[in-house]
């Protein structure tokens, strides 16, 4: 797009003229991870300050869907997948398939630009980890988790996710 911007720039600061320029004149990328695991994620990273991760999901349920942190907000709030016409959509624990793909659509050598990626590893850990934590939720917990997600859940093909039942 030909107007110059910075990275602080926003869609939202554009007119619909331009916001429907630069969609057209970019590739759109949409990265997608499983609700639950981004939540063990933060949890892991200390972005939350409880000590526990009851307690931490108990955070998230309590500052809702507009209080809370890009960290765990929903995706189908922060992307609007329903309003961008994404050209590819690359969910987390295929990164090597999918980002080898993406590249050679983009005319790039895919082989040597990817990082050595373990997808099964981080899978079989996360699962691991997903069933330790997801046991120490209370069944509300639980429900209204799914509840909390269930648009992203609609939205991307998260079958084995712990919140999706």
């Amino acid at each position: 797009y030909h107007r110059q911007h910075t990275e602080e720039m926003r869609l939202s600061k554009f007119n619909q003229t331009e916001i429907k320029a630069m969609l057209g004149s970019y590739t759109k990328v949409l990265f997608v991870r499983d609700p639950f695991h981004r939540l063990i994620a933060t949890f892991l990273q200390g972005m939350g300050m409880s000590p526990s991760f009851s307690s931490f999901i108990q955070e998230v349920l309590d500052s809702g869907m507009h209080n809370g942190s890009v960290a765990w907000k929903p995706l189908v709030s922060l992307c609007r997948p329903c309003l961008i016409q994404y050209d590819y959509v690359l969910k987390f624990g295929f990164l090597r398939q999918e980002l080898g793909h993406l590249l050679r659509q983009a005319g790039l050598p895919a082989g040597s630009l990817l990082p050595e990626l373990t997808d099964t590893q981080v899978q079989s850990t996360y699962r691991w980890l997903s069933e330790q934590l997801f046991s120490e939720l209370s069944a509300q917990q639980k429900k209204q988790l799914s509840h909390f997600y269930r648009w992203d859940l609609a939205a991307f093909p998260f079958s084995s996710s712990f919140l999706s039942d």
